[in-house]
């Protein structure tokens, strides 16, 4: 039997080097006094920058465990929670960096409430809050996303100052118990980015179990590190949406939204058209494509 200790951090990276070091220097430094035993676990999806050669020589203390391909988020995250010792477990994105006192206050709030999904509190590298949590992505909350520019009123997704109960924390960012984990509750390997840990959530929130948006720990967050093509964050959203709505709801739910999204996507192409923008263009004509 495997011998459970502290905290296990599991963080995923893809082509990260720059961002991996800080994110790995911010954790040893804040975690250096820690009053609790943790480990570090770095899941490389076949990286071909020198994350790993990076790794091994500045914190030789992490264990690394290297894919031949890029397995997508999940299942590589899958792969670190195997791995893992802790008896609870801290997903970070390579592009967070922790601020002072950070880890150990989530620690601290997760081992207060065991039976719950806890986020931390994102900010951006100005300072400023990144909206990380929210409600599940009903169809009228994809519509406001899709068709109305910007979210004044906190509809979709919000930064709250307080604690509160939600249905969703943002993956970058998150703690819990690993036996609510080992419960069925791991990574859908289906989906390769994007949507993944609100399936997760939205998993647990089924069986009884509550997630919990922790404003008192704060990170930095860089954002969309790993997706070098501007057209792949929106097929891989496209998918994950499309994917999620066949899974958990109706097919005439599922058919509403592949309408929606189609709409999106051909208002996108002939915006793109007309303006001369072939980015805009291209991307919207790979992600229909998806549909």
């Amino acid at each position: 039997m495997i011998s459970r200790f502290g905290l296990s951090i599991i963080i995923v990276s893809f082509n990260t080097s720059k961002l991996l070091y800080n994110c790995l220097e911010s954790v040893y430094t804040h975690l250096i006094k820690a009053k609790f035993p943790f480990e570090v676990i770095m899941v490389d999806n076949a990286s071909s920058d020198d994350s790993v050669s990076m790794v091994k020589k500045n914190f030789p203390r992490v264990k690394l465990i290297i894919n031949s391909q890029n397995i997508g988020f999940g299942k590589a995250n899958n792969q670190g929670y195997t791995a893992a010792r802790g008896e609870y477990i801290l997903f970070l994105n390579s592009d967070v960096v922790a601020l002072e006192k950070s880890i150990e206050r989530l620690y601290g709030f997760i081992r207060r409430h065991p039976k719950a999904i806890v986020g931390a509190k994102l900010i951006n590298t100005d300072g400023t809050p990144q909206p990380s949590c929210g409600p599940f992505y009903s169809l009228p909350v994809i519509c406001i996303m899709l068709f109305f520019k910007g979210d004044k009123f906190g509809l979709t997704r919000r930064s709250p100052d307080k604690t509160i109960k939600t249905d969703w924390v943002s993956g970058a960012c998150f703690i819990s118990h690993r036996d609510l984990l080992g419960d069925g509750l791991l990574f859908d390997e289906s989906i390769f980015m994007y949507m993944e840990e609100i399936d997760l959530m939205y998993r647990a929130k089924k069986s009884g179990y509550k997630t919990i948006f922790y404003p008192n720990a704060r990170f930095i967050h860089i954002g969309a590190a790993s997706s070098k093509s501007n057209a792949m964050p929106v097929v891989n959203i496209f998918r994950g949406l499309t994917y999620f709505y066949q899974k958990h709801h109706t097919r005439t739910a599922n058919d509403i939204l592949k309408g929606m999204l189609f709409v999106k996507s051909l208002i996108a192409i002939i915006l793109g058209v007309l303006t001369l923008n072939e980015k805009l263009r291209s991307t919207y004509a790979k992600a229909i494509r998806t549909l």
